[in-house]
């Protein structure tokens, strides 16, 4: 029923399910075997959703499209089961029609309990492969195409990952694939208030799975258990972040400044506050800040958004030399010319973060990068402008599609004889698999990171050369 909900939640409310189903597990208090299979219910049908309609409008006898809203998620949970589990078909098909009987009548029992046996049988007749389920186009004649269907994204978005990794379709399957695997919670123990060893030691002490993350020195990934079990979470020495994400901030605070700095560092689009506070942690803090020989600034963050604005300071609560300013990182309050460092964590498609939210492959259109280049552009023209000579700024996005990276720093580049692009594979060393720069990429299924993109521009500068 949990499962249901979510599908329905997303469905009828444009809910968020990693925001939704935590919420219903909690007020149900499922165990935790029950806790485990209602996640994957939830999230694999709602990752799976273009493939499980086009199987079941080969069964139907009319499109799935318009079969009641409620029967409709109910099927598809059922054809999941069917498809990705190993429940066995004659169970997987009964506690789906329970399922319809108790949420939409009797009425469309028969109906359901037909579809579900026809699916059943295809999948017998099939061994499951999807292929040949859905008449997939041979990958010979359409490898988009074929992608498409057998990892269900919508095929502009393999196209688009296509793009990013050179045309390697092998590459693109596999990135494909991963963002269907369900990924591991990444904690970051914040610099100046616990480290990382006690993180592990709060988590084995509260019976949970935990393992320092594999590049940030901050990071702590759980492969069981639930994280709200950690005190550190709720008094704020330590948060739910992806590594990579602690990546980008670390990379800005790594990068040296050339020649005097003014102390002011600068996170444009700070909402929801992880970055700007790890960046607090590392840059506006004794200890942590000292540790990569650098000073100590204060940190702005800008955030245009009031309820966004309110996560960034309860982030960056107890930080005496942080602050969040109501503002549009395009015209940001304050003078230019007059910062050492710029994050530019832009607002963007999110495709690279596909496997933490299940439903975006299915909420995302081909114009929404086109319409969201132009908003990166902006920012990162005002992040330059706020740069001081020397002055470094990360242009970040959790997206690898080209017209959102790679082609937005072109862009801008062509326009800015005043700024030089730095290799930003000097700054995450010890990073395997990041290709001939000077950009960073990073991928599920090569870093187990989510797909952040990370390139690193300075001002000109023409005073002396002393790192600031």
């Amino acid at each position: 029923m949990v499962a249901w909900e979510v599908l329905r939640g997303v469905d009828e409310r444009g809910a968020y399910a990693n925001l939704l189903l935590p919420s219903l597990l909690a007020q149900r208090r499922l165990s935790g075997r029950d806790r485990g299979f209602a996640t994957e219910l939830a999230y694999g049908a709602l990752r799976a959703l273009g493939l499980l309609d086009g199987l079941l409008d080969t069964v139907t006898s009319r499109p799935v499209a318009t079969v009641d809203a409620g029967v409709r998620d109910a099927l598809r949970l059922g054809t999941y089961q069917l498809l990705r589990t190993r429940v066995p078909a004659r169970a997987a098909v009964d506690t789906t029609v329970d399922l319809v009987r108790a949420t939409s009548g009797e009425r469309p029992v028969r109906f359901a309990n037909a579809v579900l046996r026809r699916v059943a049988d295809r999948v017998a007749e099939t061994g499951g492969d999807v292929a040949t389920l859905l008449s997939a186009p041979p990958f010979e004649r359409d490898p988009f195409g074929h992608l498409a269907v057998v990892t269900s994204h919508p095929r502009w978005i393999v196209e688009a990952l296509a793009d990013a990794l050179g045309g390697d379709l092998d590459e693109t399957r596999a990135a494909l694939v991963a963002d269907d695997i369900r990924p591991a919670v990444h904690l970051v123990a914040e610099p100046d208030r616990m480290s990382r060893e006690e993180l592990l030691a709060e988590a084995a002490a509260a019976g949970l799975t935990a393992e320092p993350g594999r590049y940030s020195p901050f990071a702590v990934v759980l492969s069981g258990g639930d994280p709200g079990a950690l005190p550190s979470l709720s008094t704020g020495r330590a948060g739910v972040q992806d590594e990579g994400s602690q990546l980008m901030a670390l990379a800005l605070a790594r990068t040296p400044t050339l020649g005097e700095d003014c102390g002011v560092t600068v996170d444009l689009c700070a909402g929801p506050g992880g970055k700007a506070a790890l960046l607090a942690a590392l840059l506006t803090s004794g200890g942590a800040g000292e540790s990569l020989g650098l000073p100590e600034p204060v940190l702005l963050a800008c955030e245009p958004r009031a309820s966004r604005a309110a996560l960034v300071a309860g982030a960056l609560d107890r930080r005496p030399a942080a602050f969040v300013v109501r503002a549009d990182g395009r015209f940001p309050p304050l003078p230019a010319g007059r910062v050492d460092r710029v994050l530019i964590d832009a607002p963007c498609t999110g495709l690279g973060a596909l496997r933490r939210r299940p439903e975006a492959r299915w909420r995302k259109l081909a114009s929404d990068a086109s319409t969201l280049s132009r908003l990166q552009r902006q920012l990162l023209v005002s992040g330059l402008d706020l740069a001081r000579p020397g002055g470094v700024v990360a242009y970040v996005t959790c997206s690898p599609h080209p017209a959102e990276t790679t082609e937005v720093v072109d862009a801008v580049l062509e326009q800015r004889a005043d700024v030089s692009l730095l290799d930003a594979r000097a700054s995450l060393p010890g990073l395997p698999a990041l290709g001939d720069g000077p950009f960073v990429q990073l991928w599920p299924h090569r870093q187990g990171t989510d797909s952040m993109f990370l390139a690193l521009l300075r001002r000109g500068f023409s005073g002396p050369s002393t790192l600031g």
